[in-house]
């Protein structure tokens, strides 16, 4: 059970976004890829559930590479997978429940009972039990982010993608949200990607950091070599140093060789 990014490159129009970017995930880990805004993020998570394809290099989910598959081959495989968005994504139009349960209504043999079921007993896993009938505009930032959360476990998946699950939250708020991730990964025994330019969940959720840097892995290892590196782009990033980080401090990237 694993996640397998290989030599992946995409491009838009002219602008080359990764360069040949590899990372590996496997069950009960969590691996963060850490970076700037704007350096590919995104847009790996979004290679990995078939949402983009690559220009070369695979991703391999389960043994499935993820840029062959199509039609049920590939509904089956993001069944799989859980992806929790950046900000949630919830339809306001919809109860809290409602918006638990939605993948499930296309589902065969889930009836309606057994859907609301599913999504409070999901709502119950991330703190928020008895909620499912609010709308999202009545929760805090913290609680849609659990809520999205809660959708993302509605099928049981093995896999779990987060996208920035820490910004725009208070401290207080992304603590209770790394905490719910470590729980997640313990409880169900997922295997989790983790995309953030927040280094302090990095650091508390992670067993493996990679830094995204020149549409590559730039620099992997646990965080206390990720902490302890002397690589002058890793420091840069780490310690919020545009000097170090861009290298002339001209705001360029270094041309160093990736690692």
């Amino acid at each position: 059970m694993s996640i397998e990014i290989r030599g992946l490159r995409k491009s838009f129009g002219e602008k080359e976004i990764l360069r040949g970017f590899d990372l590996q995930a496997g069950e009960n880990e969590i691996a963060a890829i850490v970076g700037p805004s704007g350096v590919g993020k995104s847009v790996l998570l979004k290679h990995v559930v078939g949402l983009l394809r690559p220009d070369a290099g695979s991703v391999v989910v389960d043994g499935t590479t993820v840029g062959e598959s199509h039609g049920s081959a590939l509904a089956d495989l993001r069944r799989r997978i859980g992806y929790v968005f950046q900000f949630a994504a919830l339809f306001d139009s919809m109860t809290v429940a409602e918006n638990v349960g939605m993948g499930l209504r296309r589902a065969a043999g889930w009836t309606p009972d057994r859907i609301r079921a599913r999504a409070e007993a999901c709502l119950a896993m991330v703190g928020l039990e008895g909620m499912g009938s609010r709308r999202p505009a009545d929760l805090s930032g913290g609680q849609r982010k659990r809520a999205g959360l809660a959708r993302a476990i509605a099928f049981s998946p093995k896999y779990l993608l987060y996208d920035e699950p820490t910004t725009g939250l208070d401290p207080v708020t992304t603590t209770s949200i790394d905490r719910l991730m470590l729980r997640m990964r313990d409880e169900l025994g997922v295997a989790t990607l983790v995309v953030t330019h927040d280094m302090t969940s990095a650091f508390r959720v992670a067993d493996r950091i990679t830094l995204l840097h020149e549409g590559r892995a730039w620099f992997t290892g646990v965080p206390a070599e990720v902490r302890s590196s002397g690589d002058p782009v890793v420091r840069g990033f780490v310690e919020g140093d545009p000097g170090l980080y861009y290298g002339t401090g001209a705001g360029e990237p270094t041309a160093g060789r990736p690692r």
